[in-house]
């Protein structure tokens, strides 16, 4: 059984920085590409960030380029989101997901596993 624990999130200013963590516990490991998807009220889940399983390559949705950054510690099974000069559209529920394979997608539903979601909500 895999589950994906997160930490992080909350309320900050505009400008400001979050940092989400996803702990992985059962059989995820470097051969699993992780990933962050969000959503809004009212609207559909979309694509943040994702990484492979060597960490070696990751994506993002061009909205988010130049301010979050991706990053995994295969030793301690657990991926980060360091989100900086938040905006306020950046408003979500955001929620962390593994494939079975360690090449990352941006499509949700090629996500294997995923954990509860955790609210981010930046004040302008």
């Amino acid at each position: 059984q895999v589950q994906l624990v997160k930490s992080g999130g909350g309320l900050v200013q505009a400008g400001g920085s979050l940092r989400l963590s996803c702990a992985a516990s059962g059989r995820i490991s470097s051969s699993n590409a992780m990933g962050w998807f969000r959503q809004a009220p009212g609207k559909e889940r979309e694509f943040v960030a994702s990484i492979s399983g060597s960490g070696s390559s990751a994506y993002y949705t061009d909205s988010v380029k130049g301010r979050f950054s991706i990053s995994r510690d295969n030793a301690k099974n657990t991926a980060h989101l360091q989100m900086n000069s938040l905006k306020p559209e950046d408003t979500a529920v955001y929620l962390c997901a593994a494939r079975r394979l360690a090449v990352p997608t941006m499509t949700s539903n090629t996500y294997d596993y995923w954990g509860q979601g955790t609210q981010v909500t930046v004040s302008s």
